[in-house]
């Protein structure tokens, strides 16, 4: 028996009001989002760190376990430096949270601190390139050979120019860059600053210049005879 008149219009309203609250409750969640988004992201700042350096001398031996080794107050470093913070130890930890890629623009590298933390990354995985300046990877103290001795891939100029930059790019995420040379000099003796920042427009950009570099730095463009003199 068909139901009543009535009873089919009370169905009706009841569906409609269900209709109309479920898009009441769809409307306020998409006017609520944007505050959601705000709160997750409220924990979660992008990173923004300055150091300054002379650095005081600390102990970052803990900072430099060979994988397989025990770490920590356990690992019998009884060296007399302080085992503190210091601004080299801020910067060594920022180059170690590295998981996947690790790109380096620098001038000059002698520090052997930075040295065995870039070899560390490299032996955990992660992707380590590095472009140097011709004329200073070979002077006393350079980590470029040792880097190279353990199979890390570098390049250099063959330009009259330095190759004057100082940064570095982890997991195309964070940007390290400042007047810093990595070297003990610099590190120990100089007012020197460094920038570590999460910020993917600026990532990008220095991304970009590494890439330009170690395209031109390719070893298989470089002209090692110079062209005979005119006349000969």
């Amino acid at each position: 028996m068909p139901a009543p008149t009535s009873e089919l219009a009370a169905m009706g309203l009841s569906s409609w009001r269900l209709v109309v609250a479920a898009g009441a409750g769809f409307a306020l969640a998409l006017e609520a989002l944007p505050w959601l988004v705000r709160w997750l992201l409220a924990g979660r700042r992008p990173r923004r760190e300055v150091l300054f350096f002379p650095s005081q001398v600390t102990c970052t031996e803990a900072l430099l376990q060979t994988p397989g080794l025990p770490s920590g107050p356990s690992s019998g470093c009884r060296c007399s430096l302080p085992h503190s913070e210091s601004s080299l130890s801020r910067l060594l930890r920022a180059l170690l949270a590295a998981r996947s890629s690790l790109e380096l623009c620098l001038f000059a590298f002698s520090s052997p601190q930075l040295g065995r933390a870039v070899q560390l990354l490299h032996q955990r995985g992660v992707r380590v390139r590095v472009i140097t300046d011709c004329d200073y990877m070979a002077l006393n103290g350079s980590q470029i050979g040792l880097l190279r001795k353990a199979g890390i891939q570098v390049r250099h100029d063959q330009d009259l120019g330095y190759m004057h930059h100082k940064f570095a790019i982890i997991d195309k995420k964070v940007l390290i860059t400042g007047s810093l040379n990595w070297t003990t000099q610099a590190i120990q003796n100089n007012r020197e600053n460094v920038l570590i920042m999460e910020d993917t427009e600026y990532v990008r950009l220095f991304l970009e210049e590494f890439e330009r570099i170690w395209e031109e730095f390719d070893p298989t463009k470089y002209s090692f005879f110079p062209q005979k003199q005119r006349g000969h």
